[in-house]
């Protein structure tokens, strides 16, 4: 992917500029192992694939790199994606950190770094010349990189090429009226326009997200990294425009009630079943979709689209939001935690990586893997567009992330509006 990207707003998080507030500060973990010199080496490693293709590329990997390695024993959990913020979390807190540890960046990893709770990542060169400065950036912080980036997930619309065609629409919407339009057909052709998870709060929030993407210019975003003031009219100017664009009910029935990525009535769920026609999701929801649907294949039908255009928006045409998938090293893990980082960023495991999850590698080395149409559009698109930020809850922290995601499910069930949005925001942020 083109090194000179920028997945982050800011190139790299500096801990005395975010001014972060250390949690609890443990720094042992009593899962890791290392034995006196020449004796074995244990590690315990938290990933977020429960089933299928995923969990078996990690299974495969992990068994390769042991035998690679003798002496070294690494013990897998495969934790539910929704529910791996919080477990890690108490994990951390609490001392018990797994050795390997997934993560994505941006604000959450300096919070995590500050509180004394991650080492860092002792990347080779030959994993950096494949992977380049954009993708480490987000995870490096204070001039050290914290994490190792897997894959580059940009945001976007997924759709079902075949309920488009049943509703008679003939192209993607390049802007929110003709998304609005084409909500409408949909409706009329008695089929779920978008499939929205909001039990799970970030699928919502993604909304806002993008909505503020083109209401705010990078350098609004960009300061807010810093100063996590929010007080530009472009923040109240995406709840506006969410509130409005929510009137038209574009949304399945019960979305408030509906869960991301997790059986086939969740929002991933109803786009795979033909349900739903949409879903606003990172470049990780092809994999999702299907293992959904019936026979657990990629769906044929399956597009992508950027999120329209704004009219009057200060955002830059064509920019991104987005994330990443990478791993981290708890601060007691032994130095075997970055040899096996790097081991599984090599060419063939980022291949096995990108095949397994259908979805984009960090390494450029391995990008030609890349086949499904849908993920073609989303790699075409990123490689044009002239900024990817990092979700906002991934970019600003957990405190304010959490804030502006149950502030946008508060917007969405009618008890909230954009103010209600910005407000929980600065609160949130006064509070680090």
């Amino acid at each position: 992917m083109n090194g000179k990207k920028i997945l982050a707003a800011t190139a790299a998080l500096t801990i005395s500029a975010l001014a972060l507030t250390a949690c609890s500060g443990g720094t042992t973990t009593g899962d890791s192992t290392t034995a006196a010199a020449g004796g074995n080496v244990s590690m315990t490693f938290w990933h977020n694939s429960t089933t299928g293709d995923g969990k078996a590329f990690w299974e495969a990997t992990v068994a390769d790199f042991e035998a690679a390695n003798p002496g070294v024993k690494i013990t897998i959990q495969a934790i539910q994606n929704e529910d791996m913020d919080g477990k890690l979390q108490t994990a951390l807190n609490s001392g018990s950190a797994p050795d390997i540890f997934m993560a994505r960046g941006g604000g959450k990893l300096a919070d995590v770094v500050t509180a004394g709770q991650a080492q860092e990542v002792k990347v080779d060169d030959a994993t950096k010349a494949a992977v380049g400065d954009a993708a480490f950036s987000a995870f490096t912080v204070d001039g050290k990189i914290y994490g190792m980036p897997m894959s580059i997930l940009p945001g976007g619309i997924y759709y079902s090429k075949d309920l488009f065609k049943q509703a008679g629409i003939t192209g993607t919407p390049a802007t929110i009226a003709d998304l609005e339009a084409d909500v409408q057909k949909l409706k009329d052709a008695k089929i779920a326009p978008i499939a929205l998870g909001a039990k799970d709060a970030w699928p919502a929030a993604h909304w806002y997200y993008f909505f503020a993407l083109r209401a705010c210019s990078q350098d609004t975003l960009d300061k807010a990294t810093t100063t996590k003031k929010f007080d530009d009219p472009c923040w109240t100017k995406a709840g506006d425009e969410l509130a409005a664009f929510s009137k038209t009910n574009p949304f399945n029935d019960g979305f408030l009630t509906t869960s991301a990525q997790q059986g086939a009535g969740s929002s991933a769920g109803l786009l795979a079943n033909h349900q739903a026609a949409m879903e606003l999701m990172g470049a990780w929801d092809p994999g999702v979709i299907a293992s959904l649907t019936p026979d657990k294949k990629a769906l044929p039908d399956l597009g992508w689209f950027p999120f329209p255009t704004v009219d009057g928006s200060k955002g830059a045409a064509g920019a991104m939001m987005g994330g990443l998938d990478g791993y981290s090293c708890s601060k007691a893990a032994p130095a075997e935690c970055s040899k096996f980082l790097n081991f599984a960023m090599q060419k063939k495991y980022q291949e096995g990586y990108a095949t397994a999850f259908q979805t984009l590698p960090a390494s450029k080395d391995a990008q030609s893997v890349v086949t499904d149409g849908a993920l073609v559009d989303v790699l075409a698109a990123y490689n044009k567009a002239p900024y990817v930020s990092l979700w906002l809850d991934t970019l600003y922290g957990q405190n304010v992330g959490n804030a502006l995601n149950a502030g946008v499910v508060n917007l969405l069930a009618g008890q909230g509006d954009s103010a209600a949005i910005v407000k929980a925001v600065v609160d949130a942020a006064a509070k680090e």
